[in-house]
């Protein structure tokens, strides 16, 4: 990763399907970062004259946790002022993560 990263440190949660089938494990990436990532895509858009949004306004980044890079999506929440990092279980047991780990996290914006 390089100098145009973008660092937090954020807690593990997992969201649960109605139905039970089903759950997602995310980290929340908010306050300045948050805003720093809106106003980056926004001008990305502008300059390189990408599409308004992608499906459900995500956007690509690089992620690194600890040892472990890989390339994903973030995607607003509904809150409106923070994203949402999926983490796959490839990641978690590579990583030794839990739900509620404090997790220290890299994005780089593709």
């Amino acid at each position: 990763m390089n100098a145009d990263c973008l660092s937090i440190r954020s807690a593990l949660w997992v969201w649960h399907s109605d139905t039970g089938k089903g759950s997602w494990h995310f980290l929340t990436i908010d306050g300045d970062i948050a805003s720093n990532i809106h106003d980056h895509a926004a001008i990305a858009r502008l300059e390189l004259g990408l599409p308004r949004k992608r499906g459900w306004g995500s956007l690509k980044v690089e992620a690194q946790i600890g040892a472990t890079i890989w390339r994903t999506s973030i995607f607003p929440s509904k809150k409106g002022a923070e994203y949402l990092l999926p983490v796959k279980a490839k990641v978690r047991k590579a990583e030794g993560l839990i739900e509620g780990d404090n997790v220290m996290l890299t994005l780089r914006l593709i």
